[in-house]
């Protein structure tokens, strides 16, 4: 636990790569491990937590199939409607692929002003 703040718990984890465990991973580039924060929001009893307690985070499996959903499948639905859409009015491959790929321009600035009503509707919980 990283920080307590009200409702609001700041949860510390050590993101590793598969070959993280491997006895020679100190020595290969492939294996990674990076720091993150999670932010749970709505804990109710955050009293009962205190910074530095080890805790366990986790996530519905609905929630995780819904943030695939925003992250990867809209996008790619986004970028080959506007591909193919742009391809059937001017047959240039090319204003295609370029009009296929601004169209994500939008897509992600709005994903990143709606996060906060997302963040609502998807959230981590502490067990």
């Amino acid at each position: 636990m990283d920080a307590i703040d009200g409702e609001c718990v700041r949860v510390r984890i050590l993101q590793t790569s598969a070959c993280a465990a491997c006895k020679i991973a100190g020595h290969c580039n492939a294996s990674e491990s990076k720091e993150k924060i999670i932010e749970v929001f709505r804990v109710a009893d955050s009293a009962r937590f205190k910074v530095g307690d080890t805790v366990v985070v986790s996530a519905s499996v609905g929630m995780a199939m819904q943030a695939l959903f925003y992250g990867f499948g809209l996008p790619f639905i986004v970028l080959v409607g506007v591909l193919f859409a742009v391809y059937a009015f001017t047959s240039d491959e090319s204003l295609s692929a370029i009009a296929g790929l601004a169209a994500l321009v939008p897509y992600y600035a709005i994903l990143y002003v709606l996060r906060d009503r997302m963040r609502g509707k998807m959230s981590f919980e502490i067990e």
